[in-house]
């Protein structure tokens, strides 16, 4: 029963997400003023916001002036609604696997919470710059930076659950002073695992939105113009945040694939040139959405291949 209250309170934040694709690439306030039909400005009342329901009984028109209600309002409701949904039945996964072991220990469960609400955040973040690039070629530093930083923090509360012992990083070697009568010391330095994954998550923001920032210098110093946009650097660093730093270039290669494909099927259809502006953001949070779903059975199977 959990999975569907989990599709149904999916439904409402979906429902919150396209109030703030709306307004915040806007810069208008998501709480001040109530919901309006952006033609005729008549409030909608409670009755006529219900996510998914109200677009079929209004027959996505307006109430008061019928103008037509565009289809990403529901689209993107269900899409979240969906994305909740994944979220719950990743989570009882876990448990019914859990429940065949009795060695499992409560700092795996309170774990796995933390992973699962990641998992679901950066769904909710990802799906509204997905829908606000292709709509307005802007991610909202709202949505990237404060998303990196809800990453990095469920990061770092994740470490402090990680069991004793998982995730270590041993060093086997010899330690020796060269001074004279100084003494040779054999040891293992290591880092604990809450350490690696800290330190390894903030290596991976680093680098994965540097990445983004050495293409976009290069691009500019070859053909002399931007290529690639802040924003898509900032995107990079918070899917990094959430999902570490392989994960973050799956989700650019299969971000830059498909945004490849779809330049190219504009410019066979003569509907696009060479100076056209492309919605890469939308593609990487596509890319992003994979990586969170398939991210580490994609990466095993490619390592198993080298």
């Amino acid at each position: 029963m959990y999975e569907i209250a989990a599709f149904i309170v999916g439904l409402l934040f979906g429902s919150f997400l396209n109030v703030c694709i709306a307004r915040v690439p806007l810069h208008q306030s998501i709480v001040r003023s109530r919901s309006h039909c952006p033609r005729c400005g008549a409030t909608i009342h409670w009755y006529d916001n219900i996510p998914v329901l109200s677009f079929i009984l209004l027959r996505a028109k307006c109430r008061k002036c019928k103008a037509k209600i565009p289809w990403r309002y529901p689209l993107v409701e269900l899409a979240v609604g969906l994305w909740f949904l994944l979220a719950a039945l990743k989570l009882n996964a876990f448990f019914e696997m859990t429940e065949k072991t009795t060695d499992t220990l409560q700092s795996a469960y309170y774990a796995n919470y933390i992973d699962t609400i990641g998992f679901t955040i950066l769904g909710f973040l990802l799906i509204g710059l997905l829908v606000m690039d292709w709509r307005t070629h802007t991610l909202p530093d709202a949505f990237t930076l404060t998303g990196t930083a809800i990453g990095f923090t469920l990061s770092c509360v994740y470490a402090f659950l990680i069991p004793p012992g998982i995730g270590d990083i041993h060093l086997q070697h010899s330690l020796r002073m060269s001074s004279p009568g100084s003494m040779a010391a054999q040891g293992d330095v290591f880092l604990t695992g809450p350490e690696a994954l800290v330190l390894g998550r903030v290596s991976a923001i680093v680098a994965a939105a540097g990445l983004v920032l050495l293409i976009r210098w290069l691009y500019k110093k070859l053909r002399g113009k931007e290529g690639l946009g802040m924003g898509d650097a900032k995107m990079m660093a918070m899917i990094a945040a959430f999902l570490g730093f392989w994960p973050a270039i799956l989700a650019m290669f299969v971000g830059v694939v498909l945004c490849a494909v779809y330049a190219v099927t504009l410019l066979a259809r003569r509907r696009a040139d060479g100076q056209t502006r492309l919605p890469l953001g939308t593609f990487l949070s596509i890319g992003g959405l994979i990586a969170a779903l398939f991210g580490p059975g994609i990466i095993e199977w490619y390592r198993s291949l080298l």
